[in-house]
């Protein structure tokens, strides 16, 4: 072994040695086994043509309940509009605000949720059956996974929907008082609990692998964490890329700003979700360097072997070979 080589294996059985380092490095490879990069690109995809009708609908509905209360409608979209960083700038933000609650708005607006919110959970549930690497055979068909998918936009939506009311609530005050601060509190308080029963609720119910609640916390936990420091530093960070891109694209940059900030939260969500499968199957400590694989590493190649079979009579069975030893010699001269 060369130099390299010794320096990779130390710091692999360094790794493997601690489990706050073997965690993390086995969720990351998890992630990249599973090709979840690709799978939040179609997540992000669907997620884009999803929001403009979403928000449609949102702002009319708000027009048509809160008609005699201009100021707290006002709060609430703003509320709204600061989940959605370029949205909520100077490009979308005064077209929003101008749009009067009306029917033919919120129907128009419902339609093209459902038709972009299908799609989004529809990739959903495949990515989360990929992750969790459930059997193709197994999967929901045409008709039913989009039955499913119905209900969670149904579920989600309203989950989301009583978050925004609750961040909205807790910054309509416009003083500095006591209660306005404890209001500010404790809508953010309110939405972050909301956050955590989506995600626990999306991460169990979008796959049709058997799980319970205990097994969809930890990366519910973590995502509504990071979901809501996204919403907080990721305007930064989007501001920062449409900032760079505009003197190129000029208008499109804001289009890549956003299609940028959805992304990061479709990755933020599969991340998390690799989580859950990595301490829910152990699937820790993941070698570094090959051969001989880990433990862990054996059984992630096996089911994502058997994960392929289409059929409900197919069967694959993953064997392997056992690692060459070198010669005695040359086993003592390394």
């Amino acid at each position: 072994m060369n130099i390299v080589d010794r320096t990779l294996a130390a710091i692999d059985r360094s790794q493997q040695s601690h489990r706050w380092l073997a965690f993390p490095y086995a969720v990351m490879k998890k992630f990249g086994d599973d090709q979840a990069g690709n799978l939040a690109a179609l997540i992000a995809y669907y997620g884009f043509f999803s929001i403009f009708p979403l928000l449609l609908v949102f702002v009319s509905a708000l027009g048509l309940v809160l008609r005699g209360n201009p100021s707290l409608q006002q709060s609430i979209v703003n509320s709204a509009l600061r989940s959605f960083p370029v949205i909520g700038g100077e490009a979308f933000g005064k077209n929003l605000h101008s749009i009067q609650g009306g029917g033919v708005a919120l129907a128009v607006g419902i339609a093209g949720t459902l038709w972009a919110g299908l799609g989004v959970t529809q990739a959903a549930q495949n990515a989360m059956n990929s992750i969790w690497n459930v059997p193709r055979k197994r999967w929901p068909n045409f008709l039913w996974s989009r039955i499913r998918g119905l209900l969670m936009l149904v579920v989600l939506g309203t989950i989301v929907v009583v978050s925004t009311f609750a961040g909205g609530f807790g910054a309509s005050g416009g003083t500095n008082s006591a209660l306005d601060v404890l209001l500010r509190v404790a809508g953010i308080a309110v939405s972050l609990a909301f956050n955590l029963a989506l995600f626990a609720i999306a991460y169990r119910v979008l796959t049709v692998a058997r799980l319970s609640w205990r097994d969809v916390l930890p990366g519910s936990v973590a995502a509504a964490i990071l979901w809501t420091l996204l919403q907080i530093f990721g305007g930064y960070y989007v501001t920062h890329q449409v900032k760079g891109a505009s003197n190129v694209y000029g208008t499109f940059a804001i289009v890549i700003g956003l299609l940028v900030w959805i992304y990061l939260g479709a990755q933020v969500t599969l991340y998390c979700a690799e989580i859950n499968v990595v301490k829910a199957r152990r699937l820790w400590p993941r070698a570094m360097t090959e051969p001989p694989p880990a433990e862990a590493d054996r059984r992630v190649h096996a089911e994502t072997a058997e994960a392929e079979q289409p059929l409900p009579r197919e069967r694959i069975e993953v064997e392997f070979d056992k690692p060459v030893q070198p010669p005695r010699g040359r086993q003592q001269a390394s």
